[in-house]
C-alpha cells in the first residue's frame, strides 16, 4: 500500500467527499486553508507523483483508483482500513468514522474488536465535554497491515498467547481457593474479586 501523511488524508478524503474531484475552492473552503498555499501544493504535487490524484484540464483534481483502494475500496474489510487509518495518525472514534464514511456505530464495535485483540490501544483522554476515547495502532497491528498487503481476505489474528495464559492463571487461582480451607464467606469474597479482575481483563 502507498505510505500517506495525514495531510495526503486530508486532501484524499476531501475528494472522496466530494465524488472524486475537487478543486482550489474545496481547499479554500476546508481546514486544508491554515495549511498555507505553499504547503498545499507540496503535498498535491507528492500525491500527483505517487499516482494518487490526477490534475484535470480545468485545473480540478480528480482522485484516482490507486487512492481510493487505501480506505474507500468496497473490497477492503472494514478491520483494515481501521488499522490503516491508524497507521497514520492516531483518531477518535468520530474522526475514524468521518474518514471513512460510515457511522460511528458500524466502526465502535469492530475497532473494540481490535482492541480486545491486542491490535490497537484506547486511551481515555479528558476533555471539557467528558471523556474521549483516542484509539492507536500497536505493533501487532502493523504487523498485521503487513500481512493483509498481499491478500485481503486475511483474517483477523485469534486471541494473542499472553491473554490464554492469564485467562488459565485466573482459573487455576479460583480452583485452589476453592479447594482450599478457608471459611466459606472468604473464598466466595476472593472468587468475586478475581471474576471482577477477569471481566475487567475482558478475556
Amino acid at each position: 500500500m502507498v505510505r500517506i501523511t495525514f495531510i495526503d488524508l486530508q486532501i484524499l478524503h476531501l475528494g472522496i467527499k466530494r465524488k472524486g474531484c475537487f478543486n482550489e475552492r474545496d481547499l479554500e473552503n476546508s481546514d486544508l486553508k491554515k495549511l498555507g498555499v505553499g504547503k498545499i501544493l507540496d503535498h498535491l504535487a507528492s500525491l500527483k507523483e505517487r499516482n494518487l490524484v490526477i490534475m484535470n484540464n480545468d485545473g480540478s483534481f480528480s482522485i484516482t483508483e490507486s487512492a481510493k483502494h487505501i480506505l474507500w475500496d468496497t473490497s477492503i474489510p472494514l478491520w483494515i482500513k481501521i488499522l490503516r487509518i491508524l497507521e497514520i495518525k492516531s483518531q477518535d472514534l468520530g474522526k475514524i468514522s468521518a474518514f471513512l464514511l460510515l457511522p460511528p456505530e458500524k466502526i465502535e464495535p469492530e475497532i473494540e474488536d481490535l482492541r480486545k485483540r491486542q491490535l490497537v490501544l484506547m486511551s481515555p483522554l479528558r476533555i471539557e465535554m467528558g471523556i474521549l476515547k483516542m484509539y492507536e495502532i500497536l505493533p501487532e497491528g502493523i504487523e498485521q497491515i503487513k500481512k493483509s498487503q498481499n491478500n485481503l481476505n486475511t483474517d483477523k489474528p485469534n486471541f494473542v498467547k499472553s491473554q490464554l495464559e492469564i485467562l488459565s492463571l485466573i482459573d487455576e487461582v479460583i480452583s485452589d481457593i476453592k479447594d482450599n480451607e478457608l471459611p466459606k464467606e472468604k473464598k466466595e469474597k476472593l472468587i468475586s474479586k478475581i471474576s471482577q479482575i477477569k471481566e475487567k481483563l475482558e478475556i
